[in-house]
């Protein structure tokens, strides 16, 4: 399944919990099944999005680590994957 990313939303550089703030304000804005890529540097962002995504039931796609620069893809709920 190859996934298209409707918004990316630039992180990097910010600390908890503005990252998660951010990705829920945008999220928002979104369409159910729509994804969003998010790029964050706070290493505490990989235990914040798995427990936002299972609190708020967006879908986690993917979380991946470059460089020291953070990916989240995530899906707006209410298509399944």
């Amino acid at each position: 399944m190859t996934l298209v990313i409707a918004k990316t939303l630039d992180c990097k550089g910010l600390a908890c919990p503005l990252p998660i703030v951010k990705t829920a304000q945008a999220m928002k804005l979104l369409g159910a099944g729509d994804v969003i890529e998010v790029l964050a540097t706070d290493p505490g962002a990989t235990k914040d999005f798995a427990a936002w995504a299972k609190a708020t039931g967006n879908p986690l796609v993917e979380a991946t680590s470059d460089a020291g620069v953070l990916r989240f893809v995530l899906m707006k709920k209410g298509v399944t994957p």
